[in-house]
């Protein structure tokens, strides 16, 4: 097996461990064992287990990010854009439930140097410049944009992790579902939002009413 080979194998390895065990319940022994090599191997390679997961994360973000890139840069309207992202999202779920487990188990989207949380960043800068372009066009205001791309990321991911646990109802009636509440909730978009009820005080404070 040439060097290229057995790093390409080590990764395959790592994956998936890391999915099955997360990060701190796999070990180099364990990996090492499993590649039928010494723990020295996985060092020569890596320079650890560190340095293997963090090779595995980069490689599954950057696998989903290009594959969300083209979903959102593809000429289309923005309902189509929209329906195409959910679906890409679901497929690399469904497809890659070792990598996407990875992502989130390790890398929680609240934890803001993940590398999940990294990707979402990324995927709503790409949403945010579509956002901002709807929001001139229909006369809102363009700086608004980024808050709503994090909401419909942030929405499209958890859908994604719960599905990922159940996998019901089936990818495209969850992709047109997502598409539904997204789409729907932009076409009746107020300009000037305002509650409409007053919010309860907290922090100890006593609401009189």
């Amino acid at each position: 097996m040439t060097g290229a080979q057995r790093r390409e194998q080590l990764l395959e390895i790592g994956r998936g461990l890391f999915a099955e065990k997360g990060f701190e319940g796999t070990s180099v022994e364990e990996i090492a064992a499993t590649a039928g090599v010494s723990k020295p191997v996985v060092y020569e390679h890596f320079g650890g287990k560190d340095g293997l997961y963090a090779a595995v994360v980069e490689l599954e973000t950057r696998k989903l990010l290009d594959a969300m890139t083209v979903a959102l840069t593809l000429p289309n309207a923005p309902r189509q854009v929209l329906e195409i992202a959910a679906v890409t999202l679901l497929d690399y779920i469904e497809e890659e439930t070792d990598g996407f487990r990875i992502l989130v188990r390790d890398s929680p989207i609240t934890k803001s140097d993940g590398g999940f949380a990294s990707l979402l960043s990324d995927v709503a800068g790409h949403v945010e410049y579509i956002l901002g372009e709807q929001f001139a066009s229909r006369g809102f205001d363009p700086q608004m944009a980024p808050l709503y791309s994090q909401m419909l990321v942030g929405m499209v991911a958890f859908t994604g992790q719960f599905w990922l646990d159940h996998r019901k109802p089936e990818k495209a009636v969850v992709a047109a579902h997502i598409v539904n509440l997204a789409w729907n909730g932009l076409t009746g978009l107020e300009a000037q939002p305002q509650l409409r009820s007053k919010p309860r005080r907290t922090g100890g404070e006593t609401s009189h009413g």
